[in-house]
């Protein structure tokens, strides 16, 4: 199954460390952040995991939800949650789901449907392409999807500035441009007329060109 940005996230139900989830219910109205592990006790997702933890309250703030995956069972996820706990000084604080029978990582194109058997035997070389991040809306659509090597680490700060542009672009009509920060001027959308831009930035804004309107972030 192959997904992509705005479609509708699989729903799925799962076993993970908080107890077991339906994926669509557990967003609620938030947003969510699903990211997936080869293997569990694997080097890279272990500084991985660790960071996340610690910047779990930024995405509280933003009233975004994470929750972690690997195709290992429940019992091997919190012997790597000590370890994590102890070499990154923070142990996972959020769900971690057990998919061991590979249905979540079918459902989401990180693992063919032919796939089978123990998943405690397969290697991460076998799992390499679960190195996935997925953003999903309140209206469980997914916004963001991202997927990386096994040996380059991902920047989950990127991803909480990709967050304060997708809540940003869907409260306002309005774009980010390269490198943006929040806080940083946005460019008024294609979408928006001359004449609706005015009413909505009655100072006007800057035009380098006439598609190019800038403004400063709404709200900041």
């Amino acid at each position: 199954m192959t997904l992509a940005i705005n479609d509708v996230a699989p729903d799925f139900k799962a076993e993970t460390t908080d107890g077991p989830i339906q994926f669509h219910d557990w967003i609620g109205d938030s947003w969510a952040v699903l990211f997936s592990h080869p293997k569990d006790f694997t080097p890279v997702c272990t500084t991985e995991l660790g960071y996340m933890a610690r910047i779990k309250p930024e995405f509280d703030r933003r009233g975004v939800k994470i929750i972690g995956l690997s195709v290992d069972p429940l019992d091997r996820h919190a012997g790597w949650a000590s370890d994590i706990e102890e070499t990154q000084g923070h142990a996972p604080n959020f769900p971690m789901i057990a998919d061991v029978d590979y249905t979540v990582s079918k459902l989401y194109g990180m693992l063919p449907a032919s796939v089978s058997g123990d998943p405690t035997v397969r290697t991460p070389a076998d799992n390499q392409t679960v190195r996935n991040v997925f953003v999903v809306g309140p209206d469980k659509k997914i916004k963001l999807i991202l997927v990386y090597p096994m040996t380059t680490g991902r920047n989950f700060d990127e991803v909480l500035r990709v967050i304060d542009s997708l809540q940003l672009t869907a409260r306002h009509k309005v774009a980010t441009p390269v490198n943006w920060q929040s806080g940083d001027d946005v460019i008024i959308a294609g979408s928006v007329s001359d004449d609706d831009a005015r009413k909505q930035y009655p100072d006007g804004w800057h035009a380098p060109k006439p598609y190019i309107r800038i403004v400063p972030q709404p709200g900041s």
